[in-house]
């Protein structure tokens, strides 16, 4: 099975650098992509829409010649969801890490958006989200904002365009980190994530485990433990 994986907010490819290897390992091939615009801090990204994020993604998925497993992380969970609705055929699973599948008509995340051409990654602590980085050394914290790349405003403040409810079949595993999967079920249960509800074959994993601490970036912090739900979703 081919995995691809997809970043979140601030983040490109290398984000994955140490669960690339794992995955390999276990004898993947893992593709990590770096959506339009995030390349580097001096790409442009005033133009960038998030129909260039989901088409990115989509083309990733037209270039894999068997089954995908299509991981996404935080904002890039509903990256990936849209270009799943685009190419359901060729997904096998689906897998959200840290964030949820948006739903028709939605922006991802258009109440962090100022008014320029792309959003800088906040400080957790002065947004009262210390649980994010709860998993963070102070060394690895410092490293992590100074490597975090604007992101194209028009990502967060775009509507979620979708079409095919054939993406309801398609088998998705959320992956949840700093907060439980039992507050998960909550926000579901009270409708607030109607994706979520209408797909048939969900499935809640723990990161990294039941009474364990964990923050938003277990890519980075977790590698190990994030890898091994990668691959038992790729089995």
């Amino acid at each position: 099975m081919q995995i691809i994986l997809v970043p979140g907010l601030w983040l490109n490819g290398s984000t994955w650098n140490d669960v690339v290897p794992l995955l390999e390992a276990a004898g993947h091939h893992p593709v990590a992509l770096t959506l339009p615009g995030m390349e580097s801090k001096d790409a442009d990204r005033a133009s960038i829409t998030l129909a260039d994020h989901v088409a990115s993604v989509v083309a990733a998925l037209d270039a894999a010649d068997e089954p995908v497993l299509l991981v996404g992380h935080s904002i890039g969970c509903g990256i990936a969801h849209a270009a799943l609705d685009a190419r359901v055929g060729k997904v096998a699973r689906i897998l959200h890490v840290g964030g949820f599948p948006a739903a028709e008509g939605e922006s991802l995340l258009a109440g962090l958006a100022g008014g320029g051409d792309e959003v800088p990654m906040p400080d957790w602590v002065e947004m009262g989200e210390e649980a994010n980085i709860v998993d963070f050394d102070p060394d690895r914290l410092e490293a992590f904002y100074a490597a975090a790349i604007p992101a194209p405003t028009r990502v967060l403040t775009d509507p979620v365009h979708l079409g095919d409810a054939a993406r309801h079949e398609v088998p998705a595993t959320l992956v949840c980190p700093e907060y439980s999967a039992a507050q998960l079920q909550e926000w579901v249960d009270s409708g607030d994530l109607p994706e979520i509800t209408a797909n048939r074959h969900t499935t809640y994993v723990d990161l990294p485990g039941t009474g364990e601490t964990c923050g938003h970036w277990p890519q980075v912090t977790q590698p190990e433990a994030l890898a091994g739900v990668i691959l038992s979703a790729a089995h």
